[in-house]
């Protein structure tokens, strides 16, 4: 590549529209002045053209212009020239959704009362009941609200009719052993639900 006096024409290579094979890659000697164009730019056309390992030689030609050259020239001193890297943008990795916590690991909902257990049983001897009818307390705190219903759970059975009383009664109970606990209901869903308590009934028949 080589500018004469007077005007300077720019090389066929470096044309816009030319389909003439650049300089850059047909030259063994790759040299600008650097009063041709910007050393930033020039820099530029060399990283483009040169692979990634190549070096560039900085130097000064015979009418005394700072020139870069991707070989050594002979007999001139050249210094080699610390590239920065290239810029570049790593992809971005998408990042996996998190999968949805199981079930045990849920938060489980706050009880709607702090206390609610069954009273007035007797659980170290048997429930005298000659003709197996008895009354059970219900302990619940703070109290029933509104729309909630106490309903007695006989043997994991759902037994007589719901209630707002904390006072529920149990008629003719076979004697033996039983489980009874109380539910807090809400129409048809449960609320809440007492520990169970086992008991014997003892029915006594007069002659």
């Amino acid at each position: 590549m080589v500018f004469g006096q007077g005007r300077q024409t720019m090389p066929k290579c470096l044309q816009l529209g030319s389909t003439a094979t650049p300089d850059l890659c047909c030259n063994p000697m790759l040299s600008f002045p650097v009063d041709f164009m910007g050393r930033g730019f020039l820099l530029m056309l060399l990283l483009i053209a040169l692979p990634a390992a190549a070096q560039i030689y900085k130097y000064t030609d015979a009418n005394g212009n700072t020139a870069y050259s991707n070989q050594p020239p002979d007999g001139v001193k050249a210094q080699p020239v610390e590239l920065p890297p290239l810029n570049s943008v790593e992809p971005l990795t998408p990042i996996a959704p998190a999968p949805p916590a199981d079930a045990t690991d849920r938060e489980q909902p706050r009880s709607a009362y702090e206390v609610l257990e069954l009273t007035g049983l007797p659980t170290t001897e048997a429930l005298r009941a000659n003709n197996g009818t008895f009354t059970v307390n219900v302990l619940i705190k703070p109290r029933l609200q509104g729309p909630h219903l106490f309903r007695l759970l006989l043997d994991d059975q759902p037994y007589g009719q719901p209630s707002n009383v904390p006072i529920l009664q149990l008629v003719n109970i076979d004697r033996g052993s039983h489980s009874l606990a109380v539910q807090v209901i809400d129409g048809e869903s449960i609320v809440q639900q007492s520990p169970s308590v086992t008991f014997t009934v003892q029915r006594v028949h007069k002659p």
